[in-house]
C-alpha cells in the first residue's frame, strides 16, 4: 500500500509483541510499515528480528544520556528523521516523561497484559490470580503521562485456569498480544479510531455480540 502510516517502534527486549507487528506489516494491505525499531539496550534479539525482515534498527542507550528527556530528545531526532508518524512500544522499558507523551499526543500505542483499568503496573498475572478474577488479558492504549490509563483501542480476553500459575497465565496473554496489537495497530492506520473525551470511539468497525462465562458450569 502507497499511504501506510510510517511507525516507529521502541524495543528493550527480545521482541516478541514487535515480531507480531513485523509479521503483520509483511502482510500485503496491512496499512503500517515499520520505519525503524530503536532500543534502549544494545544487543536484545529483538534488534535481530528487525533486521532480519530488513528493517532498520537504532540503539539509542538511555546510559548516554545526563537525564530522562535527552535521552528521548535523542529517540525523537531519530524517529523524525525517519518520518515515523506514529511509535509503537513494544516492551519498552523506560518511563516517558511527559515531554516525549506530549510529542506524540494521539500517536503513542502501548500493549499492558491485564484488561485495564484493572492491575495497572507490573505482576499483573500474580495479582489477577490472587484476586481471584475469573478473567485476565490484555490491552492496546494510546499513551498519557499517568500510566498505564491512556485510552484504550482494543482488549483481548483469555479465562484463569482454576490451576493456573502465573506463568501458564502469561503465555496465554501472551498469545493474544500477538493477535491483538497488529489489529490496534490497523485501527488507527485506518483512521478507525478517534478520542472523545478521554475515550477511543471506534467507526467502521463490526462488533460481535456474544458473552462470555467462567466458569462454564451447567447448573442441570
Amino acid at each position: 500500500m502507497a499511504d501506510r502510516k510510517r511507525v516507529g517502534v521502541l524495543i528493550s527486549g527480545r521482541g516478541s509483541n514487535l515480531q507480531a507487528l513485523i509479521d503483520a506489516h509483511a502482510q500485503p494491505g496491512y496499512p503500517a510499515e515499520i520505519v525503524r525499531v530503536i532500543s534502549n539496550v544494545p544487543d536484545v534479539f529483538g534488534l535481530e528480528r528487525a533486521k532480519a525482515a530488513g528493517i532498520p534498527t537504532a540503539v539509542v542507550s538511555h546510559k548516554d544520556f545526563p537525564d530522562r528527556e535527552s535521552f528521548e530528545r535523542a529517540i525523537n531526532a531519530q524517529l523524525e528523521a525517519d518520518g515515523a508518524e506514529l511509535v509503537c512500544l513494544a516492551g519498552f522499558m523506560r518511563v516517558l516523561t511527559d515531554y516525549f507523551v506530549s510529542s506524540w499526543n494521539g500517536r503513542l500505542l502501548n500493549i499492558h497484559p491485564s484488561l485495564l483499568p484493572l492491575f495497572k503496573g507490573l505482576h499483573t498475572h500474580e495479582r489477577a490470580i490472587q484476586e481471584g478474577v475469573r478473567f485476565a488479558g490484555c490491552t492496546v492504549h494510546f499513551v498519557v503521562p499517568e500510566m498505564d490509563s491512556g485510552p484504550i483501542i482494543a482488549q483481548a480476553v483469555v479465562p484463569i485456569l482454576p490451576d493456573d500459575t502465573p506463568d501458564l497465565l502469561a503465555a496465554r496473554v501472551l498469545e493474544q498480544e500477538h493477535v491483538v496489537y497488529p489489529l490496534a495497530l490497523a485501527l488507527v492506520c485506518e483512521g478507525k479510531t478517534r478520542i472523545e473525551h478521554g475515550t477511543v470511539r471506534l467507526s467502521g468497525v463490526k462488533t460481535v455480540m456474544q458473552a462470555l462465562v467462567n466458569p462454564q458450569a451447567s447448573l442441570a
